[in-house]
């Protein structure tokens, strides 16, 4: 009888032990969310890849999403290097992969997040935050509000902005903020403005691009 209870405790304590790892590895995650986003795609400048492929969607984001299929492996790749070694250190290899399951389930939630963010209209507290937050990342200071998820780290590391009224160039605009004629849904009055012309010439794109890389908003934006 004692086993049996033992054994069940013994069962316990380790789904729990996964949970809590999991959990860990998914509050890693956000803080290399905010890491990776700052130093890596903004303060590197275009040079390299994931930089370079991150101001280009600065430059024109509702229109270069980007590389999932390059950010998974590249996440992926970054997260076995960091957590298998610790559990081989420790001597604990359930323990690493608990991690590394954390880790990749965190970056599953920024993308998710990321992505409706651009392509859908908020929904609750949340999704309003989101979406403000990010949108002010973008066409108010890029070297502001690094989190997507969690505005914890910017909190921590003084990189927190909270906006008032967000200036969306008209040609950068979210599907979900535009009316069918092209003009600003009026429930979003209070929080964005629509500026400059909706579509853009070879020079104009040239420009945003320069300003994407030079960590500058677009120019009718700032």
């Amino acid at each position: 009888m004692n086993y049996v209870q033992n054994s069940r405790e013994t069962a316990m304590e380790t789904t729990m032990r996964t949970a809590a790892l999991v959990l860990g590895g998914m509050a890693a995650w956000t803080l290399a969310e905010y890491v990776l986003h700052r130093f890596v795609m903004h303060r590197l400048r275009g040079r390299g890849l994931p930089s370079r492929e991150h101001l280009i969607h600065h430059a024109d984001p509702e229109n270069n999403p980007g590389r999932p299929l390059l950010s998974w492996i590249g996440i992926a790749v970054v997260g076995a290097v960091l957590w298998w070694p610790t559990g081989w250190f420790l001597g604990d290899a359930a323990g690493s992969a608990a991690l590394y399951a954390g880790w990749l389930a965190g970056y599953a939630v920024y993308e998710l997040v990321h992505n409706r963010a651009h392509s859908h209209a908020p929904r609750g507290a949340y999704g309003r935050w989101v979406r403000r937050h990010h949108f002010h990342h973008h066409h108010g200071h890029p070297m502001a509000n690094h989190g997507v998820t969690t505005p914890v780290w910017d909190r921590v590391f003084a990189t927190l902005e909270v906006p008032q009224r967000i200036r969306v160039p008209r040609r950068h605009a979210m599907p979900w903020l535009l009316l069918e004629d092209g003009q600003l849904r009026p429930e979003y009055g209070d929080h964005y403005v629509l500026v400059g012309p909706a579509d853009a010439d070879a020079r104009l794109r040239a420009i945003d691009q320069a300003r994407a890389f030079a960590n500058l908003t677009p120019a009718d934006a700032g």
